[in-house]
C-alpha cells in the first residue's frame, strides 16, 4: 500500500513542478541567457525576396525567441534541401519541389508558405508571330532548374516541351534583349524590372492562367530538427512570420536595411519594384501569413503526376508542419488541483494507516472527501461557465435541452427561456437536427461509439435567423450501471473557417478579373455537360473564341484599359448566352462558351453571330472608345468529338482557321483544320 502511495506522491509533485510558473520561468530564463545559434539557407542572393528574415533579426524577434540566426546566401549551384539535410543549415527557403524531395525519401517538412503564389513565369520577345504561348513551339528557351510548374504549363497549353531548344540559364535578362534566346524563365519580382528599364517590349505568361497555381517561397526544415528541437522550430517559425508581417508594413525601412547591411547588388528602385510585386504573390490581405492549404498541395501533387514526376494519388502525408496544439488555459489549474488532491489523499491515507483506521478518523476522512468533491464539482462548473466552446446537454428521456453554457447564449443570441427545454429541431437547422436524431435513435446499438469527436459539423440556429456552423463532439453520459442518461455536446464556432475555405475555393475556380469560371472549372463543366448529353441523347456545342485587336488596346492604353475591356467582353458574352450555358475565360483574351441541349448546328451559329455582333459594338474605356472583334471556332457534340479534350482541340483549330482567313467571323471545325 505504501508503495502505491509513494508513486502517487511522486506523480503529484511532478505535476506541480510541470504546471507551476516556476518551471516555465526557469526554462525561459535559461533560454534567454543562452540564445541558440541557428542558420537559415536562403534560395538566392540577398534581396527583398527575403525581407521578413531581415526584419526578424533587426527588430529582435529572433533574439526574443532565444535564437541567434545566421542567414546563408545562395549561389547558382546551391541546393537548400541538401544544405538542411546534411546539417549545413537548420532551416531553408525552398520551392514547391519540396514535395518531390519528400516523395524521394528526403525527410523535409514545410513550416510555412510565405508566397501564396509562385513568382515563376515565362517572358517572350514581343516580335513573335502571335501573342500566344503556342508560338513558342520550336524556339529557344532559357529555363532555370526546378521549374517544373513551367513545363506543366507548356504541356497544359498544348506546347510539347520536347519541341523547344533549351539553353542553360545565365540569370541575365540581356540574353533576351540581345536575341540570344526567344524566351526565358523569370521571377516576376526580378527580371521584368531590367526589361522595363531597358524599354524592351515583351509578353508574359504565367502558369496560373492555365489553372496551375504552385506555392512560391516555402520555409522548411527536417524531421530530425522537429523531433530533436520542437520548441526551437516553433519559436523560429513564429518569429519569422512576425518579421514578415513587419516587413510588409514597412517596405521602405527594410529596403534601407538591405542596402546598408546585406547587399547593394540591387538599386533602391529595383528593391521597391520587388516589394510592390510581392504583394500580389503573398496576399496577406486574404490569407493568413504562412498558411498552408492541403488542397493546394494536392493540386501541386496532381500537376507533378501529369509530368510523370509523381504517381497518381501520391500521398502528401507528413509534408506539412503540425505544431503541437497549445493546451487550454484551464488545464494547468485543473492539473494543479488534481496534483493537490492526490497529495492530500496520499497524506491522508498515511495518517489513516498510522492511526489504525479508527472510526472517528474514517468519518472525518469521509467528510473531507465530500468537501473535496464539492470543490471539484464547483471548479469544473466554473470551467464550463467560462469556456469559449458551447457546451449543452440533451436528456434522452424527452430529447430536451437540460443544460447550456453561457457561451451558447452569446453565440446564438437566444434568451435562457428560449433554450430551456429546446428540442434538436429548435436548436439545429433541419439537416443537422436529423443527424442528432439519428444518433439518438441509434443509442443502444453495440457498434455505436461512445464519443463522436471531431469531423461532425452541425449547423445551429441563431436568434437572428442565420445559421451558425459548429464542429461538434457528441458524448454519451451514463449512470453507474452504464445505462445512457443524456447526450452532451461540445460545439465550436467554425463559421469564419468555412468562409475562408469558400473564399479559397472561389480563388481556385473563378477568374479574379472577370468573375467567370477559369480553365479548371471550365473543364469540369464541360465533362458534366457531355455526360448529361450522352445520357439524355442531346446535342451540345463548344464555342472557342479569341479577341481580334485586343493586343493593340492593351499596348496603347495599358493593362488598366485591357482589364476594363476584358470585363466588358465577359458581361456581353453572358448577355448573349442562356442561363444554362457556361461562359469561361481560359486565359489572356481567350474565352469559351458551352451550349447545352441545342436543337442543331444552326443554334450554335446563331449564338456565334450574336456574339460577333455584340462584341463589335464600341466599348468606352478610360479616355476613348474602342472597337474589337473576335474569331470563333465551333465544335459540336457528338458530330465532331465525344470527349472534352478533342472537342476543345477541334474548336480551337476552327478558331485559328478563322484567324487565318481574315478574322472577325465563325466557323465549324472540319478535318482540314490544323490545331497548331
Amino acid at each position: 500500500m505504501l508503495t502505491r502511495l509513494g508513486r502517487a506522491l511522486v506523480y503529484g509533485f511532478a505535476l506541480l513542478w510541470w504546471w507551476l510558473p516556476i518551471g516555465d520561468a526557469a526554462a525561459g530564463a535559461a533560454q534567454v541567457s543562452t540564445p541558440e545559434r541557428v542558420t537559415l539557407q536562403l534560395k538566392w542572393k540577398h534581396q527583398f525576396q527575403f525581407a521578413g528574415y531581415y526584419a526578424a533579426i533587426a527588430q529582435g524577434y529572433y533574439r526574443d525567441a532565444g535564437l541567434d540566426v545566421q542567414l546563408l546566401e545562395a549561389q547558382p549551384d546551391t541546393d537548400p534541401v541538401q544544405q538542411v539535410l546534411d546539417g549545413s543549415a537548420d532551416f531553408g527557403v525552398g520551392t514547391s519541389a519540396l514535395l518531390l524531395s519528400r516523395y524521394a525519401g528526403k525527410p523535409v517538412v514545410v513550416l510555412a508558405n510565405v508566397f501564396q503564389h509562385s513568382a515563376l513565369a515565362l517572358v517572350m520577345r514581343e516580335d513573335s508571330p502571335t501573342d500566344s504561348i503556342h508560338s513558342l513551339a520550336g524556339r529557344t528557351l532559357m529555363l532555370e532548374a526546378h521549374a517544373d510548374e513551367l513545363l506543366a504549363y507548356l504541356r497544359r497549353e498544348g506546347v510539347d516541351p520536347a519541341s523547344l531548344h533549351y539553353l542553360p540559364h545565365h540569370f541575365d535578362a540581356q540574353d533576351l534583349i540581345d536575341g540570344r534566346v526567344d524566351a526565358m524563365s523569370v521571377y516576376l519580382t526580378d527580371e521584368p524590372f531590367f526589361l522595363d528599364q531597358a524599354g524592351f517590349r515583351y509578353l508574359t505568361f504565367t502558369p496560373r492562367s492555365a489553372g496551375i497555381d504552385f506555392y512560391g517561397d516555402n520555409l522548411f526544415t527536417s524531421e530530425q530538427q522537429i523531433t530533436l528541437h520542437p520548441q526551437r522550430v516553433r519559436a523560429f517559425r513564429a518569429a519569422s512570420l512576425r518579421g514578415w508581417d513587419y516587413a510588409l508594413r514597412h517596405p521602405d525601412e527594410i529596403i534601407e536595411l538591405i542596402l546598408s547591411q546585406y547587399s547593394q547588388r540591387h538599386s533602391r528602385a529595383q528593391l521597391a519594384f520587388e516589394a510592390q510585386q510581392m504583394q500580389a504573390l503573398i496576399r496577406d490581405d486574404l490569407v493568413e501569413l504562412g498558411y498552408s492549404h492541403p488542397g493546394r498541395w494536392r493540386h501541386i501533387a496532381d500537376t507533378y503526376a501529369e509530368l510523370g514526376l509523381l504517381p497518381r494519388g501520391a500521398s502528401i502525408e507528413g509534408l506539412l508542419y503540425q505544431p503541437h496544439p497549445q493546451l487550454p488555459a484551464w488545464l494547468p489549474r485543473a492539473a494543479t488541483g488534481l496534483a493537490l488532491l492526490l497529495l492530500a489523499a496520499g497524506l491522508f491515507s498515511i495518517w489513516l494507516h498510522r492511526l489504525n483506521r479508527r472510526l472517528r478518523r474514517q468519518n472525518h476522512a469521509l467528510e473531507t472527501a465530500q468537501a473535496r468533491l464539492l470543490e471539484s464539482e464547483s471548479r469544473y462548473r466554473l470551467l464550463a461557465e467560462h469556456a469559449t466552446d458551447m457546451i449543452w446537454t440533451l436528456e434522452l428521456a424527452d430529447a430536451a435541452l437540460s443544460y447550456f453554457s453561457p457561451s451558447l447564449l452569446r453565440c446564438s443570441g437566444y434568451t435562457p427561456q428560449a433554450l430551456n427545454g429546446a428540442t434538436p429541431e429548435q436548436l439545429f437547422c433541419p439537416e443537422s437536427a436529423a443527424r442528432v436524431r439519428d444518433y439518438l435513435a441509434a443509442i443502444g446499438d453495440a457498434a455505436l461509439p461512445a464519443t463522436l469527436a471531431g469531423g461532425c459539423e452541425l449547423e445551429m440556429r441563431s436568434a437572428d435567423g442565420h445559421g451558425l456552423w459548429t464542429e461538434t463532439s457528441l458524448n454519451l453520459i451514463r449512470d453507474l450501471h452504464g445505462r445512457p442518461l443524456a447526450l452532451m455536446g461540445i460545439s465550436r464556432d467554425i463559421s469564419e473557417r468555412r468562409l475562408l475555405h469558400a473564399r479559397l475555393d472561389r480563388l481556385a475556380h473563378f477568374d479574379q478579373l472577370t468573375g467567370l469560371p477559369n480553365r479548371t472549372l471550365f473543364f469540369d463543366r464541360l465533362e458534366r455537360t457531355l455526360a448529361a448529353a450522352s445520357r439524355d441523347r442531346q446535342r451540345c456545342a463548344l464555342l472557342y473564341l479569341d479577341l481580334d485587336g485586343f493586343k493593340a488596346v492593351n499596348d496603347n492604353g495599358g493593362h488598366a484599359d485591357g482589364d476594363r475591356l476584358l470585363k466588358s467582353v465577359a458581361e456581353r458574352l453572358l448577355q448573349c448566352s442562356r442561363a444554362a450555358d457556361t461562359v469561361a475565360r481560359l486565359g489572356g483574351d481567350e474565352f469559351a462558351v458551352i451550349l447545352r441541349d441545342i436543337a442543331g448546328p444552326g443554334s450554335a451559329a446563331m449564338i456565334a453571330e450574336r456574339i460577333i455582333e455584340t462584341l463589335a459594338e464600341p466599348v468606352q474605356l478610360s479616355r476613348r472608345k474602342v472597337r474589337i472583334g473576335c474569331s470563333i471556332g465551333i465544335a459540336l457534340y457528338p458530330d465532331h468529338a465525344r470527349d472534352p479534350e478533342t472537342l476543345l482541340t477541334r474548336a480551337d483549330a476552327a478558331m485559328y482557321a478563322v484567324k487565318r482567313s481574315g478574322r472577325q467571323g465563325w466557323r465549324y471545325c472540319d478535318s482540314d483544320d490544323d490545331a497548331s
